[in-house]
């Protein structure tokens, strides 16, 4: 035995080894494959960018040109067809490498003559030129420089157009999920220069020590693994895909650090090794255990020549009622009949008689018919299988004496030793647990232990009869009134009711269960069709149309029920109780007091909001909500009065997901608050960012939700997250919607006013949604009033929708309020909106929400007054 698992063993692990090599060479592969699918895409988005900036550069060279000069760059800036997040520079230098015009915000004063980008064009004519990754000579921030050459009339050299462009744009792609740590995204000139590269979440600039050498590539594209030591400053090895961009002269390099790549494998194979080893122990100990046990074995046939006389002796004064029986043969030798050849006295009680006269009689001679069939297959089996233990229900035979024995019978060798106990008292006991655990103490019904018993035995009963088996899951509607209500007695006292009214509404044979609270499931067997099932619902509601009189007064209760079909919609039981479970929340979703059947559409949807529920919390769990910010320009300066916050999104694989698709999700999960105070830090964060590097900021405006006020915590929260990056309060206007005023708690009125006495400006947003009166506003003293876009839509197309904008104008304003007119999308709505004299404009028509930048998105200034 033991030299067979050595074999086995050794076996095996050869096998395992060779398995664990190939998967190693497989994962390698993939490793160079993602390498080169993410050189490839980048390399997409590399180009787009670079066709972006070549675009830039001579638009603004043209328009240069053509207007002799006079080219605005704040107009330059807005060409279209560049995407809204590209951020850049333009900065004109005239023939002296002096700076002449720039968008870079206080603009160091430098002379470039002997810049690559300014040097290149002073003999060239018109060549894009771009330059490696470098600190920028006016924003003393990295850039990558792009120019073209200006020429005056005569074709003379006139200076250049410079674009300046952040280096995130062009390593954008960097998968933290695919890259992470120590992965890199590079971009190299022809000369194969490094031209700016991302370590990780480092910025690596071309003076910076990334690669030992200079890369050379014998394809245009493709992947290979490159050993750290040889050729990466850090020293890791990488799997290194990279594509060419022709059109540019360009290269766009990726590496996967093979550590990180190879980590999910190890670690997989290490927990491999861990069970190949535990298993090598366990088939060791097994063939020990074998080769034990046969020795074991022999010893115990050595023992058993004295275990009758032995058992005899040790059970005279106990208990238990013993035998010795010898099998009678036939000349053929088969067992025919079984002779006591010995007994104790408590063993001839049990079958009523004394030990001297149970002796020697036969099996067949004690009992007739059934009793001596079921003994002699009882003793058969013992002789055939050396042994057999059971228990028998004495009552079910008709004989007298114990209701229940426990017999054990063995065989030492030709004869059988028979051991008899009763255990009447313990089964009695163990009916009384059984009664009590399987029936509700409340209502007398089964309760769902019994279910899960029964119902699996009558699913197998009906596959076989070929008919079907209803599940009613009933929950009674307005149950919990009574108990909040009228006490807990009466709900009580409604709950056995409900059982009794259950009871007369099924048929008699119906099995009726409490499975808990106020649900009860009624199980309806032997079916041929749905109508029946639908008959019984309907009965049961009817049965429950006249209100319940209990105690403490009448109450009126409904009932919602879920039905599920044996077996069209589940063949477990399990199975069967969800689906009419789901079944009945679909009645509760559907308004209450009402049957449905089991539909799969409503469950696929009830999955679906669940995964979308799971996937939002995750969001929330790992930073994955951004915050956009849309400007709000003041109607009459046409200066950016304010921001608002919007929150996004960014989903990993459905990108930026609009907040009209998870806001209502998370106001129904409670998700809502979290969301909330995420926002509320982020916002704070960015300001004190924007106010290291913008001297004069403009408010920013943050939604708060109702369930805000609910918890009582926006105070705490708003005033720990000013303290926290040191916001003034002047930064900060909160826009609360009007069903918060609607509620007008207590608690709502404190919050309000605990907020006013922070400085913080208070606006209501969505007015015209609810039903608030002129009390409320003028009680909660707000600064601002929001007019919801449905009103704003309205105007221009009929003369009562601008009846109506004026008038919330006219009493805002006399209850000292701002009026902020939102989805505003054309320049008529303006022109109304001033002739009002609304005070403040927000719409895609201004701007579309934008995300963060190095400074704020303060708009250039509106002309207002000059079109009007």
């Amino acid at each position: 035995m033991p030299f067979l698992a050595v074999i086995a063993a050794a076996t095996g692990w050869v096998s395992f080894l060779t398995n664990l090599e190939a998967s190693r060479h497989k994962i390698e592969e993939q490793g160079l494959q993602a390498a080169a699918a993410l050189s490839q895409d980048n390399a997409k988005d590399l180009l787009h960018t670079l066709e972006a900036v070549d675009h830039i550069t001579y638009y603004i060279k043209s328009g240069w040109e053509a207007s002799n000069g006079r080219l605005t760059l704040e107009s330059a800036s807005q060409i279209k067809d560049v995407p809204e997040d590209f951020s850049f520079y333009i900065t004109i230098i005239d023939e002296n490498a002096n700076l002449l015009l720039s968008t870079v915000p206080n603009p160091y004063r430098a002379n470039v003559l002997n810049r690559p980008y300014f040097s290149a064009h002073r003999q060239a004519r018109d060549v894009f030129y771009a330059g490696p990754a470098q600190v920028g000579d006016f924003s003393r921030r990295p850039i990558i420089p792009f120019s073209r050459r200006l020429s005056d009339s005569r074709g003379n050299f006139n200076g250049i157009v410079l674009v300046s462009v952040v280096p995130g744009n062009f390593i954008s792609g960097y998968d933290d999920a695919v890259l992470k740590n120590h992965g890199i995204l590079a971009v190299m000139g022809a000369d194969r220069s490094m031209r700016l590269a991302r370590l990780g979440k480092q910025l690596v600039l071309p003076q910076s020590p990334l690669l030992t050498d200079t890369l050379s590539f014998e394809y245009p594209s493709g992947s290979t693994l490159l050993n750290g030591k040889e050729w990466f400053a850090d020293g890791r090895n990488r799997y290194v895909g990279w594509e060419t961009i022709d059109e540019y002269d360009f290269i766009l390099f990726t590496g996967l650090d093979q550590e990180e790549f190879l980590a999910p494998y190890k670690a997989e194979r290490a927990a491999l090794i861990r069970n190949a080893i535990l298993l090598t122990i366990v088939l060791g100990l097994l063939s020990l255990a074998a080769t034990m046990s046969i020795m074991l074995h022999a010893w115990r046939r050595c023992q058993l020549e004295t275990m009758q006389e032995t058992y005899r002796a040790a059970t005279e004064g106990a208990d238990e009622g013993f035998y010795i029986a010898s099998p009678i043969r036939n000349e053929d030798g088969k067992v025919v009949d079984f002779r006591f050849t010995d007994c104790n006295e408590r063993g001839a009680e049990f079958l009523g008689y004394r030990r001297q006269e149970l002796i020697g009689k036969r099996i067949l001679e004690l009992y007739h018919g059934e009793v001596a069939n079921r003994t002699m297959r009882m003793l058969c089996y013992a002789m055939k299988h050396r042994s057999y233990e059971g228990e028998t229900d004495m009552t079910s035979l008709g004989i007298e004496g114990p209701a229940w024995l426990h017999i054990r019978i063995s065989r030492p060798e030709n004869d059988l030793a028979i051991t008899v106990r009763d255990i009447s008292h313990a089964k009695a006991h163990v009916f009384e647990l059984e009664r009590r655990s399987n029936e509700d103490a409340l209502t007398g019904l089964p309760n769902r232990h019994w279910v899960t018993n029964f119902l699996p035995d009558a699913l197998q009963q009906a596959t076989i009869s070929r008919t079907t088996v209803a599940l009613l899951f009933i929950d009674l509607d307005g149950f919990k009134a009574v108990n909040d209500t009228m006490g807990h007695e009466a709900g009580d006292e409604v709950l056995r009711n409900a059982g009794r009214r259950l009871k007369e509404a099924v048929r008699p044979h119906d099995p009726i269960v409490r499975l808990g609270g106020d649900e009860f499931l009624v199980i309806l067997e032997h079916l041929t069709n749905n109508n029946e099932a639908a008959h019984v619902a309907e009965r049961i509601m009817e049965a429950f149309r006249p209100p319940f009189r209990v105690s403490q007064g009448t109450h009126s209760i409904g009932t919602s029920i879920g039905i599920s079909m044996f077996p069209k919609d589940g063949k477990e039981a399990h199975t069967l109780l969800k689906n009419a479970d789901i079944a009945m929340y679909s009645v509760k979703a559907a308004g209450k007091c009402g049957y449905h059947f089991f539909d799969e559409s409503f469950y696929d949807a009830l999955v679906s909001r669940h995964q979308r529920e799971k996937e939002l919390r995750y969001a929330l769990d790992h930073d994955q909500m951004v915050v956009f910010y849309q400007p709000k320009v003041d109607i009459a300066t046409g200066t950016t009065s304010s921001l608002e916050a919007l929150v996004r999104w960014a989903h990993p694989t459905q990108g930026i997901v609009a907040p009209n698709e998870f806001i209502s999700l998370a106001q129904e999960t409670g998700l809502i608050a979290r969301l909330g105070e995420q926002v509320i830090e982020k916002v704070c964060a960015q300001l004190a960012y924007w106010s290291e590097h913008t001297q004069q900021l403009v408010p920013v405006a943050i939604n708060i939700s109702p369930t805000h006020f609910q918890n009582g915590n926006i105070v705490e929260v708003l005033s720990s997250c000013m303290k926290r990056y040191g916001i003034p309060a002047s930064l900060i206007e909160l826009e609360i919607t009007e069903s918060t005023m609607l509620e007008n708690t207590e608690e709502v009125t404190q919050a309000i006013n605990a907020l006013r006495k922070m400085g913080v400006t208070l606006s209501v947003d969505d007015f015209g949604t609810g039903y608030s009166s002129l009390s409320q506003l003028h009680s909660l003293n707000f600064d601002v009033l929001k007019v919801d876009r449905a009103f704003t839509v309205r105007l221009n197309r009929s003369k009562d929708g601008n009846i109506l904008f004026t008038t919330i104008i006219k009493m805002a304003h006399s209850l000292g309020m701002r009026v902020v007119a939102e989805g505003v999308e054309t320049l008529e709505q303006i022109k109304t909106l001033k002739a009002m004299q609304c005070d403040e404009i927000q719409g895609f028509y201004i701007s579309q929400p934008l995300p963060p930048a190095d400074a704020q998105p303060v708009l250039p200034k509106w002309f207002f007054p000059s079109i009007m």
